[in-house]
């Protein structure tokens, strides 16, 4: 424990993170840096400064990170149109790489010898930053507190902060919600509380980013997307930057009713976890996506991307963004979108994301002359399919000869 001179602690101002800045103190009798990453969550972030500085830390960073988060995470995700067991848009997963980065940075920066994250001994979380620091800093001393610790309840927690004088009102404990909450500009995540009963519904009052589908306008909203080498662009016309873009996605989401899900997921660590989240803009973003790679990709390309694609989730998911094979799944994805160019036209309507048109003047390789069902003047001699279909048919017709 003497070894360690000086703490990065990813600080959020909550009652677990100003616990944990103090028992670091207590602990390791070190020097703690705070650092506050502002991914778009919706929260003011100042109040984590004030309570830092009121706890006596003299360093202290909180960083907009929402372009670089949207820019260089969340876009190359979608690109590949990764999608974790089926259903989520792994919405916390993608953010914590970026803290990880952060942090090491910051490291470096202070000249701090260790890091520290909040997260517990049961997530996904712990794997995510761990794996994440070590990927960047191979040497850094990685502190968890929650498996060090004997601070397993709230009760504890807060009489530890009673006992030291550290001040618990400067941040409403989630809101005063009775789950376990996570935000960022992609998506909300809510766990816990009456959600630990798979049978139990999910109240209406819990969902904070979209209005109920029932709810929803009875006007459909229709919208135009703009992609360029994959990524999105433009919205009816307007350029945007990356995090502008999924901001205005995820307000156009929230009228709409789009972005709901309730769902039992499988966990790196090993249990099973229900997890509901809301995603509006990510919703929207996927199937825009795919609409436009459905006219600019080949086939081959396109069902080689939906076979590596579930990999691809699942290394994000477990917190492998750092490692050389998401590197080498990245380089074959983006080598797909170089002309996935072209425009949307999507019909947002009670919680349904639906595609009425999609064109690209340069790179579309739909050819209508090809597919009429008009006269196609030549373009397509039908009379070629009958040596394709018997060719195809060869090895069907040896194993049916054979009795199989």
């Amino acid at each position: 424990m003497s070894e360690i001179k000086k703490v990065v602690l990813a600080y959020s101002g909550g009652l677990d993170t100003s616990v944990i800045l103090q028992w670091l103190r207590d602990h390791y009798q070190c020097e703690v840096v705070t650092f506050t990453a502002d991914l778009g969550q919706g929260e003011e972030l100042e109040p984590a400064r004030a309570k830092a500085k009121d706890l006596g830390v003299g360093e202290i960073y909180i960083d907009d990170l929402r372009e670089e988060f949207v820019r260089d995470f969340v876009f190359p995700m979608f690109r590949a149109n990764a999608v974790y067991e089926g259903e989520y848009l792994l919405g916390t997963s993608i953010a914590r790489p970026l803290i990880a980065k952060r942090q090491i940075e910051i490291a470096r920066e202070t000249g701090a010898d260790a890091v520290c994250h909040g997260a517990t001994g049961k997530g996904n979380d712990q794997v995510r930053f761990e794996l994440g620091y070590y990927g960047l800093e191979p040497g850094i001393h990685v502190i968890a507190p929650w498996r060090e610790w004997d601070l397993n309840s709230r009760e504890r927690l807060l009489a530890y902060a009673e006992d030291r004088g550290i001040p618990i009102e400067g941040k409403k404990e989630g809101g005063g919600s009775p789950y376990s909450m996570d935000a960022n500009l992609l998506h909300i995540s809510y766990e816990g509380g009456v959600l630990e009963d798979t049978w139990t519904a999910a109240e209406e009052s819990m969902w904070r980013w979209s209005v109920a589908p029932e709810a929803a306008p009875d006007t459909p909203t229709e919208i135009d997307i703009e992609f360029r080498g994959g990524d999105p662009v433009a919205i009816d016309g307007e350029a945007l930057l990356p995090h502008e873009m999924l901001s205005r996605l995820n307000r156009l989401g929230n009228d709409n009713g789009i972005g709901r899900i309730d769902i039992v997921e499988n966990r790196y660590v090993g249990m099973k976890s229900r997890g509901c989240y809301e995603t509006p803009g990510g919703t929207i973003l996927l199937r825009a996506h795919r609409a436009i790679e459905s006219i600019t990709l080949d086939r081959e390309s396109a069902h080689l991307k939906d076979e590596v694609m579930p990999r691809y989730a699942e290394l994000i998911y477990n917190g492998y963004w750092w490692s050389p094979e998401r590197d080498a799944l990245q380089a074959l994805i983006d080598r797909t979108q170089a002309r996935v160019n072209g425009v949307v036209r999507l019909k947002l309507y009670k919680g349904n994301v639906i595609v009425v048109g999609r064109r690209s003047a340069s790179d579309s390789l739909f050819d209508d002359s090809i597919a009429t069902f008009e006269d196609d003047a030549g373009a397509y001699d039908q009379k070629d399919a009958e040596g394709f279909i018997k060719l195809n048919a060869l090895r069907l017709r040896v194993a049916a000869r054979r009795g199989e």
